[in-house]
């Protein structure tokens, strides 16, 4: 099963006698998924069947929906709220005027938000669109699939190239001249003729214990296994497939916590560049990891 990106983006549009409509869909990253679906007035039953098919095919991602509808049929016309307009009239006559203020005329009543209404048919617009719309709907779903696996094959084309790279400097750690044990010695040689050359009296078994706990700390062995775990992985998730977009993240980061402790207990030049290039490197796997659904 191949990987899918969060981003993509698809439209589908038809005509179907005097009605033009057009779906579109922009999907974004997210961490979880969020469908927002925008339809015209009067055509809600679409955007329950839009965030349905959506959810049913996408677990992570911002959707965002939009429904067109235009009509080279008659234009609307104004249509008056007669239920609204006699609770107005009831409630005006009620109303203990001032002396000298008018009673409330028809074209105030009128002017009031929700007494006319300018509206097309949308129910029989609706009632004639339901099956071209829901069908384009499923093309779209199916279009946005599309798009979000060709963009998912190119982010794992770059994933597995930065892999390759981790893989490869973790073995350049690891064969590293300065992790033999004759470096080791050597370094921990001179820090302790550097201590004896202050002329403080040290205890000298004191001294060999601090000096293997500091060989102890420098030994980067454990991170470079878990390097490797890290790394195995990483790939058999990317042959996995699927939504893997939160465990990548995870792994993500378990390589820069590796990277930067390798980098701290370095102690050489040689090893520190390595650790740099590897911390450079789980930054911008990072980076992709997280459009990855």
């Amino acid at each position: 099963m191949a990987i899918e990106s969060m981003t993509g983006f698809a439209r589908e549009a038809r005509t179907v006698a005097t009605h033009a409509f057009a779906w579109e869909v922009r999907s974004v990253n997210g961490r979880g998924l969020d469908v927002r679906v925008r339809v015209p007035p009067g055509f809600e039953l679409f955007s329950e069947a839009a965030r349905k098919q959506m959810s049913a095919a996408f677990s992570r991602g911002t959707l965002h929906v939009n429904l067109a509808i235009t009509s080279a049929a008659a234009p609307a016309r104004p249509r008056i709220n007669q239920e609204a307009l006699a609770a107005l009239v009831e409630a005006a006559a009620t109303v203990s005027l001032p002396a000298g203020m008018a009673p409330a005329s028809l074209d105030g009543l009128l002017a009031i938000r929700g007494v006319v209404e300018i509206a097309e048919e949308a129910e029989d617009a609706a009632a004639a669109l339901e099956k071209p719309v829901l069908a384009a709907l499923e093309r779209l779903v199916a279009s946005l699939k599309q798009a979000r696996l060709g963009e998912g094959l190119a982010l794992e084309t770059v994933i597995g190239g930065h892999l390759a790279t981790i893989a490869r400097l973790t073995g350049e750690a690891e064969n590293h001249p300065a992790r033999s044990v004759e470096a080791v010695k050597a370094r921990l040689a001179a820090q302790v003729a550097a201590l004896l050359e202050t002329g403080n009296a040290l205890d000298a078994q004191r001294l060999h214990q601090e000096a293997a706990l500091l060989a102890v700390r420098a030994d980067i062995r454990e991170e470079i296994d878990r390097l490797h775990a890290h790394v195995t992985g990483l790939r058999e998730l990317l042959a996995q497939g699927g939504p893997i977009g939160r465990k990548l993240d995870f792994l993500a980061q378990e390589f820069g916590r590796e990277s930067s402790t390798l980098c701290a207990k370095a102690g050489d030049p040689g090893l520190s560049r390595i650790g740099l290039d590897l911390r450079t490197t789980v930054d911008q796997l990072r980076e992709q990891v997280q459009n990855v659904e």
